[in-house]
């Protein structure tokens, strides 16, 4: 795919015929209905009940009220003209004790949604699994057993059998970096545990449940698969000190090589394996795993939010969150930040995405999250935020000079839809393009949301 240049003098930058625009949410985070129609409890809905893990004690349990205003919300992208609608299934809502039989009052909820967004002329993809995980299995092991990874298989079998008529992109997981490394390193998100050598095993079985999702997916005859990864461009403060290089690496290593290699070149880095050997053995690893995760795929989903900037620094201990990364310290550019206090820097998504062209040059990828939260208030009906324009205008220009330098990129989805439950920041911190009052649920159109309309009504910008 190449990008189209602008020859009519209009100053717009112009995106290939066929790019696919829109937007992305995630199940717990704006459905709501925690309680009904057969749903069991997942480990998000218990990460959240128990006391400190989530701002000011907030749950999930409402959001936005998705599960009951889907109607109102496919409406509203309508509106907008997107042409493609990233929502996630709830495990928990399709097979409650997460592995026996299906519950069919949690699939007609994605039924009625599937059937309204082709109604409406919007292409649904389905991504199986971002982060909700049965609180049943979570009692089980987790991911940390094996044996989820084959439940996870199985529960993404039932559910195409249901949607795989209209369901053609099918995501298996989202970024398995904070599922594995939040959840079982840090203790930052769902389930909460601070346990390296479980998160090195988590991250495994996770890319194993990828594997095996992805071939019974393909059997089933789905026509795209995906796993989209959370990838950051990690660099070091100074390029020419062989100290800086070895930290960015092994940061690299842990956030993006880890997943990157064994998917899409069907096996670890060895310098990761020697680390994650450093907290568990590696008997989780058994032999033919490295050829299930590495299968091919149609589509890499790419996150990107922000760069990582770190320097070798003598003493400094190890991130939770990336375990035996002692002597690095993580670094604050000097860049203006989002709300999340996380750095603007646009330049980095082109940088990650001509890096991913040159070193895993065999399946194209599309942009499944990029987007920003700021404070925003709705003031006689408007929502005036200027600053999530410029993110959005930045960083699809990036996308669009990563094109010309020959990435193979196939469309751009902006997180999110819905200011929604941002996880353990609770209600606390807004990332929509549509505003949510969330005591009476009126959604309010963002100058944002305007501003990308016209976006993609253009095909460029």
């Amino acid at each position: 795919m190449t990008q189209t240049e602008d020859r009519t003098g209009t100053g717009l930058a112009l995106f290939p015929p066929g790019f696919r625009w829109g937007v992305a949410t995630a199940s717990y985070q704006i459905e709501g209905a925690t309680g009904e129609d057969g749903r069991a409890p997942s480990i998000w809905d218990t990460f959240a009940r128990t006391s400190g893990r989530v701002h000011l004690g907030q749950t999930g349990d409402v959001a936005c009220d998705h599960y009951h205003r889907y109607a109102e919300d496919v409406a509203l992208m309508r509106e907008l003209g997107l042409g493609t609608y990233r929502f996630s299934v709830a495990w928990p809502r399709v097979r409650p004790d997460g592995t026996g039989p299906v519950n069919p009052r949690g699939l007609d909820f994605y039924d009625r949604l599937v059937d309204a967004l082709l109604a409406s002329g919007i292409e649904p993809m389905a991504t199986l699994y971002h982060w909700d995980l049965p609180q049943v299995l979570e009692d089980r092991g987790g991911w940390t057993v094996r044996e989820t990874a084959h439940h996870f298989a199985d529960y993404a079998t039932a559910v195409h059998d249901r949607l795989g008529d209209r369901v053609a992109t099918w995501t298996t997981l989202n970024e398995p970096w904070c599922s594995a490394f939040l959840g079982y390193a840090s203790g930052d998100q769902a389930p909460g545990r601070t346990e390296p050598g479980a998160a090195f095993r988590a991250a495994h079985h996770l890319l194993l449940g990828h594997g095996l999702a992805a071939r019974a997916l393909k059997a089933a005859g789905a026509r795209e698969v995906s796993v989209t990864v959370n990838l950051t461009p990690v660099s070091p403060r100074d390029p020419q000190d062989r100290h800086d290089v070895a930290a960015a690496a092994l940061v690299d290593g842990l956030h993006n090589r880890i997943f990157l290699d064994p998917l899409l070149k069907g096996r670890y880095p060895a310098d990761m394996l020697e680390h994650a050997a450093r907290f568990t053995g590696l008997e989780h690893i058994a032999g033919g795993d490295e050829g299930i995760i590495g299968a091919p795929i149609d589509l890499l989903g790419v996150n990107y939010y922000a760069p990582t900037l770190v320097a070798a620094k003598v003493g400094t201990p190890s991130s939770d969150r990336f375990p035996g990364t002692e002597g690095v310290e993580y670094l604050e550019p000097d860049l203006p930040v989002t709300a999340m206090g996380w750095p603007v820097e646009a330049d980095g998504l082109r940088r990650l995405l001509v890096r991913l062209a040159h070193d895993y040059p065999s399946v194209p990828m599309m942009i499944t999250e990029n987007g920003a939260a700021y404070h925003d208030s709705a003031v006689d009906g408007r929502v005036a935020d200027a600053e999530r324009v410029d993110y959005l205008r930045s960083h699809l220009l990036a996308v669009h000079r990563a094109i010309g330098e020959g990435a193979d990129l196939r469309g751009y989805l902006a997180w999110s839809l819905l200011d929604n439950f941002e996880w353990a920041y609770g209600y606390d911190k807004r990332f929509g393009l549509v505003h949510v009052d969330y005591e009476t649920q009126r959604r309010t159109l963002k100058d944002s949301a305007l501003w990308y309309s016209g976006v993609v009504g253009r095909n460029g910008i």
